[in-house]
């Protein structure tokens, strides 16, 4: 039973392995400075944080009778 099962793992492995494309793509990335994405400025980082310790804030006092 262990070698039908290792011979059906490498028979499989060596298709997977052939089904692999022989010659390499050319591949251009053009990377600008121009429109930055919104979650690139510093400062949406920090409303997002301030944002967020108020909801926590918010949300671990909302139960308590004073």
């Amino acid at each position: 039973m262990k070698k039908l099962l290792a011979s059906f793992f490498f028979a499989f492995y060596s298709t997977v392995l052939l089904a692999q494309d022989g010659d390499a793509k050319d591949i251009n990335v053009n990377i600008s400075t121009k429109g930055d994405a919104w979650y690139a400025s510093p400062w949406v980082w920090v409303v997002g944080a301030a944002v967020f310790i108020l909801l926590l804030v918010a949300l671990t006092r909302g139960g308590r009778r004073d």
